[in-house]
């Protein structure tokens, strides 16, 4: 048993330096592996701290960037104002305006796309200032233009000032020759009246003093049955006898007023209101009364007057000289005048 428990004893002291060593080994390696955790831990925070620093130059730039990119829409903003100015001032220029509006449109188009495409702002901003330089020189071109045209507003204000001038004095021109024309036109209406006195009062010489035969007015008038039977435009021998003086004196009255004045005998024909009869040689008093008008201009023409004094012309029943449906004025209105007027 002394044995044994010697044996024992043995037994344990063997042990003891093995789990020693196995100890020592494992606290060898957990320190090796706890100086490559250190070493390594040393490494990636060296690159962290570098990776920060990029960081914070491209937040920099990033930042450099934008206040660039502010920069330049403020520039766009003070070109935008420069060309709505100009818009409002040149309204000729509007193909030349809306190239500039296009323009100024795709440059902001072209800005805030910048604002996502921080890696090539660079670039993008070089083309946005030589879009801002190009557009200043179309400013300066359209303000040259603006100042050709103030020059030709001005030019054709002073053009339109004389001829204003120019007006006024021919208006005072026209204002004069109408004033003459007038005193003119005056002067041979009255002569013409004169001429009218002198023709009537021979006519009522050579016609004699007739109660058929009177002066109205301006005209002189031949009750219808002193030439022509009831409803016919066939002029009687009484009348024709009358008409050939009438020719007389017409003729007469040719050879005394200037050919400068324009003048005709208008020979009127009327009828009273009472209807045509039916199946009869005309259809209505209209007819009747140009007939017989034309009857007596053809008399007067066949004794020698000349036809450019002479006009006949039909009135019917609608211009009567008096109102009514008595016998007396149906008579008075069937009428035959004669009228001295102006051609």
């Amino acid at each position: 048993m002394a044995y044994a428990r010697a044996r024992r004893r043995d037994n344990r002291n063997d042990i003891w330096p093995g789990f020693v060593d196995v100890l020592s080994t494992l606290l060898l390696v957990f320190v090796f592996l706890l100086s490559i955790f250190a070493l390594v831990q040393f490494f990636l925070s060296q690159e962290l701290s570098g990776r920060d620093t990029l960081l914070d130059q491209l937040r920099t730039q990033i930042e450099e960037l934008g206040e660039a990119l502010a920069m330049e829409r403020t520039q766009n903003i003070d070109l935008s104002d420069t060309l709505a100015l100009l818009e409002a001032n040149i309204t000729e220029n509007d193909d030349e305006r809306a190239r500039l509006t296009d323009l100024l449109a795709a440059q902001r188009t072209e800005a805030d796309a910048a604002g996502g495409q921080i890696i090539t702002l660079e670039g993008e901003l070089d083309e946005e200032q030589q879009l801002t330089r190009d557009a200043l020189l179309q400013v300066e071109i359209l303000n040259a233009q603006l100042n050709a045209l103030r020059l030709q507003l001005a030019a054709i204000e002073e053009a339109l000032g004389v001829a204003d001038v120019q007006d006024v004095a021919n208006q005072l021109v026209i204002e004069d020759l109408g004033a003459r024309l007038n005193l003119a036109l005056q002067e041979r209406v009255e002569e013409l009246s004169r001429y009218r006195s002198d023709f009537f009062g021979r006519l009522r010489e050579i016609l004699g003093d007739r109660d058929d035969i009177r002066i109205v007015g301006d005209r002189f008038v031949f009750q219808s049955e002193v030439l022509f039977a009831v409803g016919a435009d066939e002029i009687n021998p009484a009348g024709s006898d009358q008409l050939v003086a009438l020719a007389t004196a017409i003729r007469q009255l040719e050879t005394e007023i200037p050919e400068d004045i324009a003048w005709v005998l208008q020979v009127n024909g009327h009828t009273d209101a009472q209807p045509i009869r039916p199946g009869g040689q005309f259809a209505s008093n209209w007819e009747l009364s140009a007939a017989r008008a034309i009857s007596v201009v053809q008399l007067l023409i066949d004794e020698g007057v000349l036809p450019e004094h002479l006009v006949a012309a039909g009135y019917g029943e609608f211009a009567p000289l008096e109102a009514g449906d008595t016998p007396d004025i149906y008579a008075r209105n069937r009428r035959i005048e004669l009228k001295l007027t102006e051609g």
